[in-house]
């Protein structure tokens, strides 16, 4: 993803793009799951996206955004509302249960879409926006931010690779 800019040699916003990339990891595993039918493994993906985004989430609005915001009010809060959309189908795979709707496999599709969408914007925008205009002290806020709500992403984990066999 974003590497133009020099962001990623913030440990704030290098974390933060480790987790966008393994969400985008887990979203190619749901093409297939998608195609097979398999509302049951797409239900378990889902899951696995909710854990990375929970945290990543958190830090990104309680640390970023709100910095950020000052500057790019309607932009944040765009991206926002797309937190909320997308953690709403995702939530339907509660436990990794497969929701009965018979409609939630293409709105979890539609909402996957949209968040890769979601991501190039802060990737490409928010993440370069910060770089240029934030102090020592919104970093820090970045920080505590990140200290309390943790990552389900190890520091240890590598960019993706070839996409995962089923």
């Amino acid at each position: 993803m974003c590497e133009y800019c020099g962001c990623q040699s913030l440990a704030a916003i290098d974390e933060l793009t480790r987790e966008h990339d393994e969400v985008v990891r887990l979203i190619s595993r749901l093409r297939p799951a998608h195609q097979d039918g398999d509302v049951a493994r797409m239900a378990r993906i889902a899951c696995e996206i909710t854990t990375v985004l929970g945290p990543h989430t958190r830090v990104e609005e309680h640390g970023l955004f709100p910095a950020v915001a000052v500057d790019f009010p309607e932009q944040i809060a765009v991206l926002e509302a797309e937190h909320r959309g997308i953690e709403a189908v995702l939530a339907e795979a509660a436990a990794g249960a497969p929701p009965t709707d018979p409609t939630w496999p293409e709105r979890l599709m539609e909402a996957t879409a949209l968040l890769r969408h979601h991501i190039l914007k802060e990737q490409d925008g928010v993440f370069p926006a910060a770089l240029a205009t934030l102090g020592t002290e919104e970093w820090e806020a970045v920080e505590k931010a990140r200290a309390e709500a943790g990552s389900a992403v190890s520091r240890s984990t590598a960019r993706p690779g070839p996409e995962e066999p089923r």
